[in-house]
């Protein structure tokens, strides 16, 4: 027997199968929920339990605490219904626009911007036209049936000709997929995916400045939202922050530099927590999100858009909201979750 889940505030309802969490089955019916990783590692798609009874899968404690468990509280990525249900959960318009295909993919090229960044260019199937959100990601499906995710770093007015996505990969050490990457993987060479997935992307009928957060690859899909702003002509104030620990781990910090000086709305501000004097820097020092705070002490007008390691985003979403006056709406996060991070769950 099926049981009905009921959104609010957007008054949508669809139907969850027995066994399935609701968040899958929102995609699998086109509802755009909000949500990260699916993992239960992230905590993207909080929500707030109004009505009925699920029991959750298994998740990390730092996603979903036993306190908001208690009050509440939900992750609709593991939580399965047992009643019919009442949800409160922010709608993200277009989630569920494009459909989710499996497809092969071609390499087209490998470079190596930093000694432990790799940016691929993935060819397309011109049978298959993936279309998705700037912002958006993919799910590599390895041979073992595993699944990693990365973020398309092109807009998708930009894939060029052949078709193709590009990546921007962080080497694991030890890692199933990124240890591949960085030993055997070459040109030519098929890599099966699944997409596009995740409700990072632009609010765009909001004129509100927005501040770009990155800390590492995470500056991947903040790459795309940049060039989806240039694409549409967008006039709104942006500020790109980037935080990298040393100056080399900047890999496109030119291209950044670039933008700014062309495009009058965008201003781009690199931060190194680990300057050197070798690295003869004389840019911004710390922790990124605090040189956010220092320069914009007042972010209640502002959406921000944050993309990286958990514990950046993590203390960007507290700081930001508590000390800054963000509305906690306004805070839109895309958490980079390794299988490391996913390993300890509850």
């Amino acid at each position: 027997m099926s049981f009905n889940v009921h959104i609010l505030p957007a008054d949508i309802r669809f139907e969850v199968e027995p066994d399935e969490a609701i968040l899958p089955a929102a995609i699998r019916q086109g509802v755009g929920l909000p949500y990260g990783c699916r993992d239960g590692a992230c905590g993207s798609c909080k929500s707030r339990l109004v009505e009925g009874r699920v029991v959750h899968g298994p998740h990390q404690l730092k996603a979903l605490t036993a306190e908001e468990e208690a009050a509440g509280f939900i992750l609709t990525c593991c939580a399965r219904p047992q009643t019919d249900c009442v949800v409160e959960a922010r709608s993200v318009p277009g989630a569920g626009q494009f459909p989710v295909l499996k497809l092969p993919s071609r390499v087209l090229s490998i470079e190596r911007p930093a000694p432990d960044v790799a940016v691929l260019r993935l060819q397309l199937p011109a049978n298959q036209n993936l279309r998705y959100h700037a912002g958006q990601y993919v799910e590599f499906i390895l041979r073992d049936g595993a699944r990693r995710s990365y973020s398309m770093a092109n807009a998708p007015h930009n894939l060029g000709s052949p078709p193709a996505i590009e990546l921007h990969l962080r080497h694991m050490p030890g890692g199933k997929f990124t240890d591949h990457v960085f030993a055997t993987l070459k040109e030519k060479d098929i890599l099966r995916m699944e997409g596009p997935f995740g409700s990072f992307f632009l609010d765009e009928a909001s004129p509100k400045p927005i501040v770009l957060l990155a800390s590492g690859t995470g500056f991947a899909p903040i790459k795309a939202l940049i060039e989806h702003l240039q694409h549409k002509g967008s006039t709104r104030p942006a500020v790109l922050y980037w935080g990298c620990r040393r100056k080399a781990d900047l890999y496109q910090h030119d291209w950044c530099e670039q933008q700014a000086a062309s495009w009058p709305w965008l201003r781009y501000v690199p931060v190194l927590s680990e300057a050197a004097p070798g690295d003869g820097w004389t840019g911004r020092t710390g922790f990124v999100h605090r040189a956010v705070m220092a320069d914009l002490p007042d972010l209640s007008g502002h959406q921000v858009y944050a993309c990286g390691v958990p514990v950046m985003v993590d203390a960007a979403r507290a700081d930001f909201t508590a000390r800054c006056g963000l509305p906690d709406d306004e805070f839109h996060a895309d958490s980079f979750t390794s299988e490391a991070d996913k390993h300890g769950s509850a």
